[in-house]
């Protein structure tokens, strides 16, 4: 169950709840099947999926593991176009005259509103990582907007949350390009990867590159036009490698293979459920490290104070 991607965000004065108080609220807000008429719909569900049974939360150490479940009806807007544009012929080759604009309009949220119930539903399965001890939540999504929305049902959840995207006195961007064109600026324990992304200060547009050296001459040249650093692999001492991002977002997360063999040598027998927490356990002290790690080389935490709409 080790997690891809990490949107992380700072807790502020985070409501003291027991681990059955947050069960009970979870349940409330479970994940249930579409509607007809519905487009799309969010809650809660078990991580172990159909061996989690019921159970929506696993607690560990002060780590919470919890996971949402996004359901979302697909319906092509060709397909919805093409049955518009039917019934406007039909219509119009029947009456003798041109449909108006708002006629048009009508028309084509009743056929997707016929449409919606038959359309085809995908499902996506987003974790979050509760830190009870650090006041942190990280959420395994690849965007932003879809981490955002499992934080917003978790507000839900609870009745009120504040929290803000975690980010640090030195901007990403300005580290990573410190860090790409300088060696000598790196931390002991940080080893550069082989992918970057550097943007330009005008509008010469962005330049990626994957499988290179890092730290060639190539490289070392567009640095010196001016460009920067606002996506770089890296790696702390083996234990985690990611490509992080200039938002602090990490992505592409890769866990060392030692803490992978630890959670295969672990005595959970058969037990999938055990061998779920098991896993979560170790990445999740993995990643509480080594983010305090990434924060220390980033000059420390930034104080921010939650917005109207993340004060809620």
């Amino acid at each position: 169950m080790w997690f891809k991607h990490l949107h992380l965000y700072r807790l502020h004065g985070a409501p003291e709840l027991d681990s059955q108080t947050l069960a009970n609220a979870l349940d409330e807000h479970a994940a249930q099947p579409l509607g007809n008429a519905d487009a799309r719909r969010l809650g809660w569900t078990a991580p172990a999926g159909r061996l989690g049974g019921d159970q929506r939360l696993h607690e560990i150490q002060g780590h919470r593991l919890l996971s949402a479940l996004r359901q979302e009806r697909l319906l092509p807007a060709s397909v919805v176009k093409e049955e518009v544009d039917e019934k406007v012929a039909d219509i119009e080759a029947s009456e003798g005259r041109k449909i108006t604009r708002k006629e048009k309009t009508a028309l084509k949220e009743q056929v997707t509103e016929e449409l919606m119930p038959r359309a085809f539903v995908r499902s996506q399965k987003i974790d979050l990582w509760w830190d009870t001890k650090r006041q942190l939540i990280g959420v395994n999504a690849s965007s932003r907007t879809r981490a955002e929305d499992v934080l917003d049902l978790l507000r839900e959840t609870l009745g009120s949350l504040k929290a803000t995207p975690l980010s640090s006195q030195t901007l990403p961007i300005r580290a990573m390009t410190t860090w790409l064109g300088d060696p000598s600026s790196r931390p002991s324990d940080l080893q550069l990867g082989d992918q970057v992304e550097l943007k330009a200060k005008g509008d010469d547009g962005v330049l990626r590159a994957r499988q290179v050296d890092l730290d060639s001459d190539e490289i070392q040249q567009l640095l010196e036009s001016g460009r920067q650093a606002s996506k770089l692999a890296i790696s702390l001492e083996g234990r985690l490698s990611f490509v992080l991002h200039d938002d602090l977002a990490l992505k592409s997360l890769r866990f060392g293979d030692a803490l992978i063999e630890e959670a295969d040598h672990a005595d959970d027998g058969d037990d999938a459920l055990a061998r779920l927490e098991t896993d979560f356990i170790l990445m999740a002290q993995a990643l509480s490290d080594d983010v305090t790690r990434l924060l220390e080389w980033l000059g420390g935490e930034t104080q921010r104070e939650p917005t109207a709409q993340q004060d809620t």
